[in-house]
């Protein structure tokens, strides 16, 4: 058992048994599906739209090599600077040699997950830069010293009464102050930040080949103040990020907004193409766009499994996963939680070592149902589990067991050779452990159903 695994069962353990956990998440995922439903009403055709999303990321994907380039032409033509990094630890040293080379003492990151993939925050403060937080759930979590717990909702395993707490414990602020003055309270310690900072850090919802562009969406305004107040701005995006043109944004922004949170469309929605123009007022003198591999063209040269690269990060997958309701986003152990989580996470950080998040799952098809770009989730989980077994990430005892299991199943008289007090025994011991230590135990009947219907018909079934 991998240590990745033994913290996967610990965690999930105390979490699924953890009923103001439960409660706290439950109650803020029960919000979520409430304005979702309001949100889908703006469609008059919502399966029509969500099949001509999937399209869109299909062709973006399968030609993802033409539009790579396209993007970087154009976007060097806009004045700014493009970045390629196979993975996280060259994306985290060409962002060193820029933040030296701008003497840079603290930046200011709007909301970003890939940032999180390559843990920008503790690469910095090994380096002595000060990196904070300006989204307001990611400062939460960030003052809090945890990561962020969802994929669109950082802090949802929190309620006001912990943020309340927490903001006097570390701000010394008062503990009955309502949710509008937290933020006010979070507002003002950030002001200052934007104005201090020399680099912005964000991410990118979407990349534009066709204007050299990126686009970023949000609800609180922090990503344009973290990306136009400081003299340089550094993008970190994966390269599945792509779309086709920027005539897509028409039906990805208000889908992702619906599926994220249940807006028609979200307070802000940013396109940026480069750093400031001569005749423009505001925004960086310098723009750098990180494209980020860090095993994305693994899973794009595997056609099974390139679809999860179509994923919008809209979050909509862990609302609906029971398994993520139970146990919560911390007990991934990974920076992508729930069923899309389970699936590209052991092409990001390595099969052997995250193999058991495809085994974590009910197979329930609920993800597939909502995915707002109809990725078949639940198929490539059983695809990342058939892959873990033919790269021989199975143990002795597994390997035996299934292969016992598959010679009875083939052979009736294998089956019926003990008698039901004999299987009863096996079964208790054998899994009195695992099935046995939250369930009732599986009992065998006196007669198997083949033997009664000899007894009922004879052997032939005259």
């Amino acid at each position: 058992m991998t240590a990745t695994l033994q913290t996967f069962l610990e965690k999930s353990e105390r979490k699924a048994f953890d009923a103001e956990h439960k409660r706290k998440l439950l109650f803020n995922i029960g919000k979520y599906d409430a304005t979702v439903v309001k949100g889908k009403e703006q469609y008059a055709d919502l399966e029509l739209v969500r099949k001509r999303a999937k399209n869109i990321k299909w062709k973006a994907l399968e030609n993802l090599d033409k539009y790579l380039i396209e993007f970087e032409t154009n976007f060097t033509a806009n004045g700014g600077k493009v970045i390629w990094a196979n993975d996280k630890k060259e994306a985290q040293q060409e962002i060193l040699k820029i933040l030296k080379r701008k003497e840079t003492r603290s930046v200011v990151k709007a909301k970003s997950m890939t940032s999180e993939e390559i843990h920008l925050n503790d690469f910095l403060a090994e380096n002595n830069i000060e990196s904070i937080e300006t989204d307001l759930g990611e400062f939460i979590q960030q003052l809090d010293g945890e990561a962020p717990y969802h994929i669109v909702t950082p802090a949802m395993h929190k309620s006001k009464e912990d943020v309340a707490k927490l903001f006097n414990e570390k701000l010394g602020t008062s503990l009955d102050l309502t949710p509008e003055e937290l933020t006010l309270v979070a507002r003002d310690r950030l002001r200052k930040k934007y104005l201090d900072a020399e680099v912005g850090f964000s991410g990118a919802n979407f990349i534009l080949p066709d204007i050299g562009g990126i686009a970023i969406t949000e609800n609180e305004g922090n990503g344009r103040l973290s990306t136009s107040f400081p003299k340089t701005h550094i993008v970190v995006v994966g390269i599945e990020k792509m779309l086709t043109s920027v005539n897509d944004l028409n039906i990805m922004w208000p889908l992702l907004a619906t599926y994220g949170t249940g807006q028609k469309v979200t307070v802000y929605n940013t396109i940026l193409t480069g750093p400031k123009k001569e005749i423009e007022n505001d925004g960086p003198d310098e723009m750098y766009v990180i494209l980020l591999d860090n095993g994305r063209s693994k899973l794009l040269a595997d056609e099974t499994k390139r679809e999860a690269l179509y994923c919008i990060r809209c979050g909509a997958c862990l609302n609906a996963c029971p398994v993520y309701k139970n146990i919560g986003g911390h007990s991934y152990g990974s920076t992508y939680s729930g069923p899309i989580g389970s699936i590209i996470t052991p092409h990001y950080d390595g099969m052997e070592e995250f193999k058991h998040l495809s085994q974590a799952s009910s197979l329930c098809g609920n993800c597939t149902e909502v995915c707002p770009v109809r990725i078949n989730l639940h198929t490539l989980l059983l695809y990342n589990r058939k892959e873990s077994v033919e790269e021989g990430y199975t143990t002795f005892s597994e390997k035996m067991t299934w292969k016992l299991w598959r010679r009875a199943m083939l052979n009736r008289k294998v089956m019926d050779r003990y008698n039901a007090s004999l299987k009863n025994f096996a079964i208790k011991t054998l899994f009195k452990n695992s099935w046995g230590k939250r369930r009732e135990m599986i009992k065998f009947a006196p007669k198997s159903f083949s033997k009664m219907w000899v007894d009922a018909h004879g052997e032939k079934g005259e």
